[in-house]
């Protein structure tokens, strides 16, 4: 079966975990600190936070932005659960902007209207969550003029989307959001097996999220109460300053992450390699394919297509196909509103119209660095052979 997605562990990355489990550091050692500043190197941020996945990143990003009972977050409602969670991790409550057909990201058009319903109303969001969706990063500095107006933070969910830019700016660098969050599991671009890390150029979110993501403790005087510390404290003292969480990436991990990190160019310039290969293939074929913007250059974590109505079968009946034919096709994302545990909130079928058309049309192919020319044949084959006129 060809998968959508797989990692790639090369020889470099089993010495770089090797050399961790030969030193005096599985956990919190000093290539915790090493991965994140050369993340933060990488993307011009000035500040990183690894963690044990993206989900704590975003879960720790709203803490950090006192998101809390009361607040409403917003999100697109194509994207993994997690983008939403977060809010309700805090009490907080969701809600969601229908999406752009053309990008299939978050429309800046549907959150203007939104926010203008929401403003006569009296609630606006404390925080518009913008997903990067397969690696196409939203349109931020439209998103940035709306949060400026309106008076929300922004998060970048860009689970997607390390590697990706906008007009050669790095996805990251944060210059239009408060907090970026990437993610490393191992269907992403580079992986640490499971990870993630926010990041942001504010220092005081930073040191927020960095004590969250370990129990709420320091061991920085400055971040005492000192009303609490006694004369007879040592060098071993800590005090928990706030309900924290353990959220830690450990040194196995960011070893991996590092010896990864080294090849991000060359898996973004692969992924476009093949996804300029299907882009000319498919071209003939009734199907929506991802959106390409000027200016834009995607991470192209994901390729989905979208059937038309010229199709001539429906998506189950070719996804189907397809897995029988050894082609492990996939489908990104279920709309969040649909899942049961937000129609329990209110949600129902008809809110997000071209969110909930665009899934009933979605298909992944299989895109990862290590996919072969002549496995990527074998999909494009297989899709012409079942749509060609």
């Amino acid at each position: 079966m060809i998968p959508y997605g797989r990692q790639e562990i090369t020889e470099a990355d089993l010495a770089a975990v090797q050399a961790v489990l030969q030193s005096d550091w599985l956990t919190q050692g000093p290539a915790v600190p090493a991965f994140e500043a050369a993340v933060a190197r990488r993307v011009g941020a000035a500040h990183a936070v690894a963690v044990n996945s993206a989900t704590s990143a975003l879960h720790l990003a709203c803490l950090a932005l006192d998101l809390g009972p009361g607040d409403w977050l917003w999100t697109s409602p194509i994207t993994f659960v997690a983008s939403a969670n977060c809010a309700r991790y805090c009490g907080a409550e969701v809600d969601f902007v229908d999406i752009d057909p053309h990008t299939r990201n978050l429309c800046p058009q549907a959150l203007a209207e939104k926010l203008r319903v929401a403003e006569a109303q009296g609630r606006l969001p404390k925080i518009v969550v913008a997903v990067h969706f397969g690696g196409l990063a939203c349109d931020m500095p439209a998103l940035q003029a709306l949060a400026r107006r309106y008076g929300f933070r922004l998060i970048e969910d860009a689970s997607h989307a390390i590697g990706a830019s906008v007009g050669g700016i790095p996805v990251g660098a944060g210059q239009a959001s408060d907090i970026t969050v990437f993610s490393f599991h191992p269907v992403k671009i580079i992986t640490t097996g499971e990870g993630g890390m926010a990041l942001t150029n504010h220092p005081e979110l930073a040191r927020r999220m960095a004590c969250l993501r370990s129990h709420g403790i320091t061991r920085e005087a400055a971040e005492m109460e000192a009303a609490v510390r006694t004369d007879g404290d040592g060098p071993w003292y800590y005090q928990q300053v706030e309900l924290g969480f353990n959220y830690r990436m450990t040194d196995l991990q960011a070893a991996l992450g590092l010896s990864q990190l080294d090849r991000l160019d060359d898996y973004i310039a692969r992924r476009e390699q093949l996804a300029t290969a299907y882009d000319q293939a498919l071209a003939a074929l009734p199907l929506a394919l991802p959106a390409r913007r000027p200016g834009y250059q995607s991470a192209w974590h994901l390729y989905p297509v979208a059937l038309s109505d010229a199709a001539g079968c429906d998506r189950l009946n070719l996804f189907n196909a397809l897995r029988e034919a050894g082609i492990g096709v996939n489908v990104h994302y279920i709309p969040v509103h649909l899942q049961p545990y937000y129609r329990r909130l209110g949600f129902a079928p008809g809110q997000y119209p071209q969110a909930e058309n665009y899934y009933s049309r979605a298909l992944t192919l299989p895109l990862y660095p290590t996919l072969g020319g002549d496995e990527q044949a074998q999909v494009i084959a297989a899709l012409q052979a079942r749509l060609a006129a």
